[in-house]
C-alpha cells in the first residue's frame, strides 16, 4: 500500500493514539495504570503520552495516516534494554495509588521491542501492519539492534502477520493474567 504516510508521533497525537493503544493492549493497560476500566486507563495514559521517559510516550511511536490526515495505525517500540526504566513511572503511579508497584517489563535487551502494533478496524487488511513492522526493523537497525521482538497472545489473528514478517517463537511470558508468546525477527 503506497497511499499512507508514516511519521514520528507528536504529543498532539494523544487523542488518536491512546484509545487505540488501550483497545489493543487491554488487560495490560489496566495493570500498567492500576485502572479497573479502559476509560480510566485511557485517562491515565493521556497523562503519560506527552511526557518523555515512559513506555507510552509519543517519543517511541510512529503514526501512520492517509494523505487526508486520517489516522490509520501506530507502532509503539523501544529498545528492550530500556524497558525497566521506561516502566518506572508506572511503578510510581501504582504505589501512589496504594497498589503494589509491580510492573512486568516486557522488552528484552538486544531487541527493539514492539510494545504495541495497532491498526484501526477500518484500515485492517491493507498492509499497514506489515509496513509498520518493516519500519520497526529499520529503526532497530538504525539503533544497532539485530532483532525485533514482540509478545502475542494465543489466538490473536495478528500472529499470521508476524509469521509472514519472519517472526519466530522464542519462549513464553505471563503478563496481566495472560500467556503470551515472545516472537523475534532476526535482522542479520
Amino acid at each position: 500500500m503506497t497511499d499512507v504516510l508514516i511519521r514520528p508521533a507528536h504529543p498532539f497525537d494523544a487523542a488518536f493514539a491512546v484509545p487505540l493503544i488501550q483497545a489493543t493492549i487491554g488487560a495490560i493497560g489496566l495493570a500498567l495504570t492500576g485502572a479497573s476500566a479502559s476509560v480510566e486507563a485511557e485517562r491515565a495514559m493521556l497523562g503519560f503520552y506527552p511526557l518523555r521517559g515512559n513506555r507510552l510516550s509519543f517519543e517511541h511511536q510512529l503514526i501512520v495516516h492517509a494523505p487526508t490526515g486520517e489516522g490509520l495505525g501506530l507502532l509503539l517500540a523501544y529498545p528492550g534494554a530500556l524497558a525497566g526504566a521506561l516502566d518506572d513511572p508506572f511503578r510510581e503511579r501504582l504505589r501512589a495509588l496504594g497498589l503494589p508497584g509491580h510492573v512486568e517489563s516486557e522488552g528484552t535487551p538486544g531487541e527493539l521491542y514492539v510494545d504495541t502494533l495497532a491498526v484501526t478496524e477500518a484500515a485492517r487488511g491493507r498492509g499497514i501492519g506489515g509496513r509498520l513492522l518493516d519500519a520497526a526493523a529499520d529503526r532497530a537497525a538504525a539503533l544497532g539492534l539485530n532483532r525485533v521482538g514482540l509478545l502475542v497472545e494465543d489466538g490473536n489473528p495478528a500472529a499470521r502477520l508476524y509469521d509472514r514478517q519472519g517472526f519466530r517463537p522464542a519462549g513464553t511470558r505471563r503478563l496481566a493474567g495472560g500467556t503470551y508468546t515472545h516472537l523475534v525477527r532476526d535482522l542479520t
